[in-house]
């Protein structure tokens, strides 16, 4: 795990979710067609790889409403490698259906398929020592979830909350009961997760050995609908029959008169607090032994967060609750000292949150989309950055780059074009990603669909939307060129934004082996 120190510097990245990668079997996968990403990544001469949240997937298939706040989403774990370790039959694959569009992911599809061969590959796994030191080693977390997912199945797939009293409140009798009687499909849930884990875990190694840094994400809150929830409702704002009594949102806005309903339950921080952020900090060391550098949703509701009360049809009822503020970030800070942690700090920021944000030392993010607004001189545009910061094109929540040129406001659209300088669309989009560049950020992150210059089809979400258009967007077949990671490379070499390596020697200008400066 880097340090801020050490990660801080002047990179280049490129964001495309694990779902979105191209491969044989309806959606991305942690075998080959990631290597070969990586691959495009080192050509492209890219530090980073960012991902979306990588968690078991559940409503509206949105990797930031997930079964579990520490678990592996299963459907990506890669069927190949699972042919080559000699547990499913290759000829297996070609029978099973994946979905009809190769540029969308089908979950239901995917998940239909991979479910007996993920079955076939636990009934001819031989148990081993790594298995069980991997269970060991993840008690903490995986006993409860692999109980939650064995239950969930028992109850065909419905919310804990929906369960009979005695499961759903966790009595001790019943839990006894069912763990004895689905102590089968508990192990197949442990073994999933070993499986994802060990194959994530050698991708990990095979990009960083590339010179690639893993960026991932993590929501601020978890899905009401959880392994986290269920089994830590003291951590909740509950009643006593485990329901929520508030749940979390954003205000109504100038995008949205109804404000966000997101519906996750919220944070007891009073008792966090007493316990020493104890969930909290378990939950940020998983993630930092996952990924090189982790960008945590949401930060500002830290500071205070929007709380709706349960069962309110929209936001609008809600109201502002004071966070644990620096508090908790201190607790973070002193259990993971130079965590390499990027805050995600959109939206309307008060000075609060803004100095929450500089006592954190998290570098905080700018997005290029918001920057163009006609009657303010804003906080996003190039001019007024630091270089503590991130910057973005665009995020997996806004439309790509493209699809903004085509559907902005006149008046942002003409003030686009004149600080950028541009005149159509395609040469608009290369006008962003180089804004970005070429900006004083410290890191620059780029989505894969605005490097293809793709539209408003290939837009990753659309918040406050549930659709089969979210979250499923794949990239073609083929897409990622050498020509294209040549491109990219030059563009990330000239605005000093590549790890160059040290010249052996350079013969034809001296005849002698050349000697580079150290650089202060």
């Amino acid at each position: 795990m880097p340090t801020q120190e050490k990660w801080m510097k002047r990179r280049a990245g490129i964001l495309l979710p694990v779902s979105s990668l191209p491969s044989k079997y309806g959606i991305g996968s942690l075998g080959k067609a990631a290597r070969d990403w990586v691959d495009f990544l080192a050509r492209a001469k890219q530090g980073f790889w960012q991902v979306l949240p990588m968690g078991p997937t559940g409503f509206g298939n949105s990797p930031y409403q997930s079964f579990s706040a520490f678990a592996g989403e299963p459907i990506y774990i890669d069927l190949d490698l699972l042919v080559e370790d000699g547990l499913i039959n290759g000829k297996k694959l070609k029978k099973s259906g994946w979905g009809e569009d190769p540029g969308r992911v089908d979950y239901d599809a995917v998940r239909k398929a991979r479910e007996p061969l993920l079955r076939k590959a636990f009934d001819n796994f031989k148990k081993d020592k790594a298995l069980s030191r991997f269970r060991n080693q993840n008690a903490a977390w995986i006993e409860d979830y692999a109980l939650f997912m064995a239950l969930k199945s028992a109850h065909e797939g419905r919310p804990w909350y929906q369960w009979e009293e005695d499961i759903r409140l966790r009595k001790p009798a019943a839990m006894k009961r069912a763990k004895k009687e689905l102590e089968g499909e508990i192990s197949y849930h442990v073994f999933t997760q070993y499986l994802f884990f060990g194959q994530w875990e050698k991708l990990k190694k095979y990009a960083n050995k590339k010179g690639v840094s893993i960026i991932g994400d993590t929501p601020i809150y978890v899905s009401g609908d959880s392994s986290d929830v269920w089994a830590n409702p003291g951590q909740f704002q509950l009643d006593a029959d485990n329901n929520p009594t508030v749940v979390a949102g954003c205000p109504p806005d100038a995008f949205s008169e109804d404000g966000q309903l997101w519906g996750n339950p919220i944070y007891r921080w009073d008792l966090m607090k007493k316990e020493g952020y104890s969930w909290w900090i378990e939950c940020i060391k998983a993630k930092l032994s996952m990924f090189d550098v982790l960008r945590i949703d949401h930060f500002r509701g830290f500071e205070s967060y929007w709380a709706v009360p349960y069962g309110d049809e929209t936001a609008r009822g809600g109201k502002w609750v004071k966070g644990p503020g620096y508090d908790f970030i201190s607790a973070i800070n002193k259990a993971v000292p130079g965590a390499p942690i990027i805050a995600e700090d959109l939206g309307y920021l008060t000075p609060a949150v803004k100095t929450l944000l500089k006592r954190s030392t998290y570098p905080g993010m700018k997005v290029l989309h918001f920057a163009f607004t006609s009657w303010e001189d804003s906080s996003y545009l190039p001019h007024n950055y630091g270089t503590h910061c991130v910057v973005y094109t665009g995020t997996h929540d806004n439309d790509t780059t493209l699809g903004w040129i085509r559907h902005a406001p006149e008046g942002d659209l003409e003030m686009a074009k004149d600080y950028l300088g541009f005149t159509d669309e395609e040469q608009g989009v290369w006008c962003f990603i180089r804004a970005a560049l070429t900006s004083v950020g410290d890191l620059a992150v780029v989505p894969m669909q605005d490097y293809l210059v793709l539209g408003s089809e290939a837009r990753m979400n659309t918040p406050s939307t549930v659709s089969p258009m979210n979250w499923s967007w794949r990239m073609e077949k083929g897409a990622n060129t050498k020509e294209l990671a040549e491109k990219i490379a030059r563009l990330t070499i000239i605005t000093a934004r590549a790890e160059m390596e040290e010249p052996k020697n350079d013969k034809k200008r001296t005849g002698k082996k050349a000697k580079r400066k150290k650089s202060e």
